[in-house]
């Protein structure tokens, strides 16, 4: 068991730096903002955490604290400029954002490396700080989910104008969906970082919208659990495709586009349904089962009463 740990040891840590990253774009798409800023998050809580470490020898949980709310802060204020977009115009707005990050990344000198990057940021971060800053994510993510708080998150989500009327600040909800995106991509980043112990250009790129986004859709937009489950499959699905070769990329964009056609709510959406279709089943066949045992009940009292 040890054996096997250890022999994907890179792609354990790849997934649950991707679970933070689809969860900076999950959580604006739950309250009904289509940003795609957490990738430019991601881009700036990774060049710095590394100037961090580089320059002053902070350790991996200053480290991370400071990367995380730089990135947030940086996300508040680009709410605050793009708030009045949305749909497509605020998914080209915050692409535009990542792009710049990128642009600065390229072009930050010796604080951001150019287009080689920055090398040798070297921390104490161990595996077991890794897994419970994601699952301290995951669980305050969850709480969002459930109660009075996953109610109105939803009623800003599908209507905002119902939302404002029974006093809910739809404007604070979407500003805090900024920062939060932007907290947790910054989180990504600079763990992505750490661990790899290097920061480049490809840490910025567009692929890693594509990949945000496309990991989202596949696994359940409107839940923690479809990001986890994202994640998992798309770290592990280059490697599951490595026997095709020069097919790969051919086959991770049908299985893309297929899951997109049938499966619309994403696997843990699809799992739901079918659950949810299980337990109506269920009762009815339950419920079938009692109607009849009743009046089977009552022919048998009949009869008795008739002799």
């Amino acid at each position: 068991m040890s054996s096997v740990y250890d022999s994907n040891l890179v792609l354990i840590q790849s997934a649950l730096v991707a679970v933070l990253l689809a969860l900076s774009i999950q959580v604006p798409l739950r309250l009904g903002v289509f940003s795609l800023a957490g990738v430019g998050s991601y881009g700036i809580g990774a060049y710095v955490s590394a100037n961090l470490v580089l320059r002053y020898e902070l350790g991996s949980i200053p480290t991370m604290a400071l990367s995380a709310l730089a990135a947030a802060a940086v996300s508040f204020l680009l709410g605050v400029v793009i708030y009045r977009l949305a749909g497509l115009y605020l998914a080209m707005a915050t692409i535009a954002f990542d792009l710049t990050v990128a642009v600065v990344a390229l072009n930050g000198g010796e604080w951001t490396g150019g287009p080689v990057g920055l090398f040798g940021v070297f921390t104490d971060l161990t595996m077991g700080l890794l897994f419970a800053v994601v699952a301290l994510c995951l669980v305050a993510v969850h709480v969002t989910e459930i109660g009075r708080l996953a109610r109105r998150v939803t009623t800003v989500r599908e209507d905002p104008e119902l939302a404002a009327s029974v006093g809910i600040n739809v404007r604070a909800y979407r500003l805090t969906a900024f920062v939060v995106s932007g907290l947790v991509g910054g989180l990504a980043g600079c763990l992505n970082t750490l661990t790899r112990s290097a920061v480049g250009l490809q840490d910025v790129s567009f692929h890693l919208v594509v990949l945000a986004l496309t990991t989202v859709i596949v696994g359940g937009a409107l839940s923690w659990r479809g990001a986890v489950i994202g994640s998992v499959l798309f770290t592990w699905l280059p490697t599951a495709l490595a026997f095709v070769g020069d097919w790969q990329e051919l086959v991770y964009g049908a299985i893309v586009v297929l899951a997109a056609i049938f499966l619309p709510t994403g696997l843990y959406g699809a799992w739901c349904s079918a659950r949810r279709q299980f337990a109506v089943s269920f009762v009815g066949r339950r419920r079938e089962a009692a109607v009849r045992a009743r009046l089977h009940q009552g022919n048998v009292d009949k009869e008795v009463a008739a002799s």
